[in-house]
C-alpha cells in the first residue's frame, strides 16, 4: 500500500467535515477529484474507508485506523514545516562560537543576553577556540563563528571586523612602574607577568611587545579568572596586561594604576570569522551587530 500524507489529510477532513463538498473545500480540490482519491486509496487497501449512504459520510472500521494514523502523524509534519520555515526565513538555526580571545568573556556575555532575547529560537553554546582548531572548525561547520584577533585568508570564510581595542598595563599603585606615564618592554625585565593561560603568540603583551623586541619577563604566572589576576595586581603579586574594556573599573579603584604599552599606545582589533554563505541570515546580521557595539559602550564607560 503507497500511503501518501495527501491520503491522510484527507481522511481526516472527511472526517471533521462530515461530507464530501465541505472537505473538498477545505482541500481546495474538486469533489470529484476527492471522490477519484478515495476511490484509488481503497483500492490499495483492499478494503472500504467509509461507510457508505450514511449521512454525515462516516469512516469504516479501517478507515479510523487511518484517522488515528493521521492525527499521529500530521501534527508532527505540520511542527516539522513550521521549524524549516524559520530555518529558511532566518527565525531560527544554531550558533556555536569559539573563542580565541581568553578575555572575550567579558564583553560576550551581554551580547548574548541581548541576543537571546531576540532570537529564543536560535541555538546558543559558547567553546573556548584555545583548546582546539577553532577556524578548521568553522570549516567543519563544528561552530559556526570564531572570535578571533587573527585574521586569515580562507576560501569560503570571511572575518568581519568588530571592534578596535588597547591592550592597557595594569599595576598594583605600589608597584614603581606606576610613576611612569606609559611602560616600555624593558620595564617588564623585572616584573612578574600575570596572564591567561594561553600560548605566548596569542598574547597581545608577547605578540605585539615583548617578543619583538626579545624582552622576557623575571616569571610568567598564568590564571585563569580576570578577577583573580586583577586581585594579585592589586597585592603587587605582579602586573598584567589587559584590553581595555576590561579594566573599566579599575581606573578608578586606588589599588591599581593603569598606564599605555609604549608612548603612542597599542591598538588592536577583533574580528568575527563565519562561513561567508551564512552572513546574511538575519540572526547572524543581529549578533554581528550587537558585537560591535557592546565592547564600545564598555569602553565609552571606563
Amino acid at each position: 500500500m503507497h500511503l501518501e500524507f495527501r491520503h491522510l489529510r484527507t481522511i481526516k477532513a472527511i472526517h471533521d467535515a462530515g461530507g464530501l463538498a465541505r472537505a473538498a473545500d477545505v482541500l481546495h480540490i474538486t469533489q470529484s477529484a476527492l471522490s477519484h482519491q478515495i476511490k484509488g486509496l481503497e483500492e490499495q487497501a483492499g478494503v472500504e474507508l467509509f461507510v457508505r449512504r450514511s449521512k454525515p459520510l462516516k469512516l469504516s472500521a479501517a478507515g479510523m485506523k487511518l484517522l488515528r494514523l493521521a492525527d499521529k502523524i500530521l501534527p508532527e509534519i505540520a511542527a516539522l514545516e513550521e521549524e524549516f520555515h524559520r530555518v529558511r526565513t532566518g527565525k531560527s538555526g544554531r550558533l556555536h562560537i569559539a573563542i580565541e580571545c581568553h578575555a572575550c568573556f567579558e564583553w560576550l556575555f551581554p551580547v548574548l543576553e541581548q541576543f537571546r532575547k531576540a532570537w529564543p529560537d536560535v541555538d546558543v553554546d559558547i567553546r573556548p577556540g584555545l583548546s582546539f582548531g577553532a577556524l578548521p572548525a568553522l570549516q567543519k561547520e563544528e561552530v559556526d563563528l570564531v572570535v578571533s584577533s587573527d585574521p586569515e585568508e580562507i576560501d569560503g570564510v570571511t572575518f568581519s571586523p568588530l571592534f578596535d581595542y588597547e591592550p592597557v598595563f595594569v599595576a598594583s599603585s605600589a608597584n614603581p612602574l606606576a610613576e611612569k606615564s606609559y611602560v616600555v618592554a624593558e620595564d617588564f625585565r623585572d616584573q612578574m607577568l600575570i596572564t591567561y593561560p594561553v600560548d605566548r603568540p596569542r598574547l597581545d603583551v608577547f605578540s605585539q611587545l615583548l617578543m619583538p623586541a626579545g624582552v622576557e619577563p623575571r616569571g610568567v604566572r598564568q590564571v585563569e579568572l580576570t578577577a583573580v589576576i586583577l586581585l594579585l595586581v592589586a597585592s603587587n603579586r605582579g602586573v598584567a596586561v589587559l584590553p581595555d574594556w576590561v579594566v573599566r573599573e579599575v581606573r578608578y579603584n586606588s589599588d591599581y594604576v593603569t598606564r599605555p604599552l609604549t608612548k603612542t599606545g597599542l591598538t588592536r582589533r577583533l574580528y568575527a570569522a563565519v562561513r561567508s554563505d551564512e552572513l546574511e541570515k538575519p540572526y547572524m546580521s543581529h549578533v554581528l551587530r550587537l558585537a560591535r557595539t557592546e565592547p564600545v559602550k564598555l569602553q565609552r564607560d571606563s
